[in-house]
C-alpha cells in the first residue's frame, strides 16, 4: 500500500488544528454537561414542590385555617427541604404562610477549592455565596411562576439576584383542594452548585490545554531544531561538494525523508550528479576532439612539409592537405550541428504531415546514398499523421540509418519499419551486427557518446548523431530508445511519436 505523504505545512496545520480543536471540544462538552445538570436541577426542584404540594393537599385544614405564618407548615417544609435551597408556601391571596431553608450554601462547602484554583481564578471565576438573598414577599410581584401555579399550572423560572451575583432557579406547583387551587409551593435554589462543577471542569480543561500547548511548544522547538540541523547539513554538503576550481569532489546522498527538505536534498543530489556527468562530458569532449583533430592536422602538416621538399609530387600533397582540411571542416560542422539544432527548434513551425510518406522517400534516397548497403521497408497501408516538421523527421531518420549502416554486418539488410498502434507512430531501424553494451543503453543518446572504435582517417564521429535524433524526437513529443534484438544478433533503435488528433 502506498504511504501517505505529508508535507511540512500539512503536518504543522494538523498539529495546530488539533490544538485548536482540543479546547473547543472541551468547552462544548462542558456546556452540554451544564445544560444537563441544570435540567436535572429544575426537575428536582419541581419534584420537591410537587411533594410538598401533595403533603399539604392531604391536610387542607392547614391552609384553610392559616392566618400569617403557620408553624406546622414550617415543620413540613423543613422535613422536605434540600441543602442550599429554600421552600415557601403562598395561599390564594398571595400571602406567604410558611418558609424554610436558605439559598446560601454552607461556608465550609463554599470555601472548598483545589490548590491550583487561586492561580487561574482571575480567568475562570468561581460562583460566590456572597449575594443578596431576597425575601419571598419581595418576589411575589414579579413571580410569574407563582401566578401560573395559582392558576393551576406548574411553572419554573430562572432569575438573577438583586445584586446580579448569583442565578436562582425556582419551581412553583399548585396546591389543590378538591377542584380549587388553594395555594402554591415554591422551591428555590441557586445554580452555584452547577456553576462550581462547570468552573472546576473549565479549570481542569484550561490546565490540560496549557499542558498540551506547552508540550506542543516543546515538540515544535524540537521539530524546528531538527529542521535547522537538516538544513545546515544540506548547506555543509553543498559547500563541500564543489571545490574552489568548480570541480565536483563528491556526490551527496539524497535524503529518504518524505517532505520538502527531503525533496530538496534529492534534487540537490540529482543536480550534482548531472553536473558530474557534464564535467565528464566536457573532459571526454576535449580528449575526443584532440583525438579527432590530431589525424587531419598531421596529414596537413606532413603534406606541407613534403610540398616544401619536392615540387614533383606537389599535386598529390596538395590533395592530401585538402582532404585533411575537409576532415577538419566536417568535425567543426558536426560540433555546431547540435547547438544550431537546439536553438532552431524553438522557432520551427509545426504542421501535420504523413510520416509514412517521409519514411518512404528517405529510404528510396538511402538506396542511392549507400550503394553497398541494402534496405527493407515495412509501412502500414494507410497514412500515419503526426504533428511536427517533416524535414526534421527526415533528419532524425538520417541519423538512425547512418548509425545502422555503420554497424551492419556485411550482406545483412538494414530494416526500417513504421507502425501505428496504441495512439503512437512507432519507427524502428534495426541492423544485424555487434550488440549494444549494457551500460550504454541509457547513455547512447547523450552528447559526445559513441561506441565506435577509433576511425583513423575515416569519417569523424563525435557521438552527436543520436543526440540530435533524441532532440528531434523530443521536439515531436516522443521518445527514443535502443535495445538489442531478441534474436541476439543485432541492435534496434526505436522512436515513438504521438499520432495527430483526428
Amino acid at each position: 500500500m502506498k504511504r501517505l505523504r505529508f508535507s511540512l505545512r500539512v503536518k504543522l496545520a494538523l498539529m495546530l488544528l488539533a490544538l485548536a480543536a482540543l479546547p473547543l471540544a472541551g468547552v462544548l462538552y462542558v456546556n452540554e454537561v451544564e445544560r444537563f445538570l441544570l435540567e436535572e436541577q429544575e426537575n428536582a426542584l419541581l419534584a420537591v414542590a410537587r411533594a410538598v404540594a401533595t403533603a399539604l393537599h392531604e391536610r387542607p385544614q392547614l391552609l384553610a385555617s392559616a392566618s400569617g405564618r403557620d408553624d406546622e407548615v414550617d415543620a413540613i417544609l423543613r422535613g422536605l427541604e434540600r441543602a442550599s435551597s429554600r421552600i415557601w408556601v403562598v395561599d390564594a391571596r398571595y400571602q406567604v404562610i410558611a418558609a424554610a431553608g436558605s439559598l446560601r450554601r454552607a461556608t465550609e462547602v463554599a470555601s472548598e477549592a483545589p490548590w491550583w484554583q487561586p492561580l487561574i481564578g482571575w480567568l475562570i471565576p468561581r460562583p460566590t455565596e456572597d449575594f443578596a438573598e431576597g425575601q419571598p414577599e419581595d418576589l411575589l410581584a414579579t413571580g410569574f411562576d407563582v401566578a401560573a401555579a395559582l392558576q393551576g399550572t406548574p411553572a419554573t423560572r430562572t432569575r438573577h439576584t438583586r445584586d446580579a451575583r448569583a442565578v436562582v432557579m425556582s419551581a412553583a406547583h399548585p396546591i389543590w383542594t378538591g377542584d380549587q387551587v388553594t395555594g402554591a409551593v415554591v422551591t428555590e435554589e441557586t445554580t452555584n452548585s452547577v456553576m462550581s462543577v462547570k468552573s472546576a471542569a473549565l479549570e481542569r480543561l484550561l490546565l490540560f490545554t496549557l499542558a498540551a500547548f506547552g508540550g506542543a511548544a516543546v515538540l515544535l522547538m524540537a521539530f524546528a531544531t531538527r529542521l535547522s540541523m537538516r538544513i545546515r547539513r544540506l548547506r555543509d554538503e553543498a559547500e563541500s561538494a564543489i571545490d574552489a576550481r568548480g570541480r565536483i569532489t563528491r556526490l551527496a546522498a539524497g535524503s529518504n525523508a518524505r517532505d520538502e527538505i527531503g525533496d530538496l536534498s534529492r534534487s540537490f543530489s540529482a543536480v550534482l550528479e548531472r553536473l558530474a556527468e557534464h564535467h565528464a562530458y566536457l573532459e571526454s569532449m576535449a580528449g575526443r576532439l584532440s583525438h579527432e583533430l590530431r589525424t587531419p592536422l598531421a596529414v596537413v602538416r606532413s603534406s606541407l612539409e613534403n610540398l616544401k621538399l619536392s615540387s614533383e609530387d606537389a599535386p598529390r600533397y596538395i590533395e592530401r592537405a585538402e582532404q585533411g582540411l575537409a576532415r577538419l571542416g566536417r568535425i567543426i560542422e558536426r560540433m555546431t550541428e547540435a547547438s544550431r539544432l537546439e536553438q532552431s527548434l524553438e522557432s520551427v513551425e509545426r504542421s501535420r504531415y504523413d510520416l509514412a510518406a517521409v519514411v518512404r522517400g528517405c529510404v528510396e534516397g538511402y538506396r542511392a546514398a549507400y550503394p553497398r548497403a541494402s534496405f527493407t521497408l515495412e509501412l502500414p497501408p494507410r497514412r500515419v499523421e503526426v504533428e511536427g516538421a517533416p524535414d526534421l523527421a527526415a533528419q532524425l531518420l538520417d541519423k538512425l540509418v547512418e548509425n545502422a549502416v555503420d554497424f551492419s554486418r556485411a550482406g545483412e539488410p538494414v530494416r526500417v519499419a513504421l507502425d501505428d498502434a496504441d495512439g503512437a507512430a512507432a519507427l524502428t531501424v534495426s541492423n544485424k551486427g555487434p550488440l549494444l553494451p549494457e551500460k550504454m543503453r541509457t547513455r547512447l543518446f547523450e552528447s559526445m557518446i559513441s561506441v565506435r572504435e577509433s576511425p583513423g582517417a575515416g569519417t569523424p564521429h563525435l557521438g552527436l548523431g543520436l543526440y540530435v535524433a533524441r532532440l528531434i524526437a523530443q521536439f515531436h513529443g516522443g521518445s527514443i530508445a535502443a535495445a538489442n534484438l531478441a534474436s541476439g544478433d543485432g541492435v534496434a533503435l526505436g522512436v515513438r511519436i504521438p499520432l495527430a488528433w483526428r
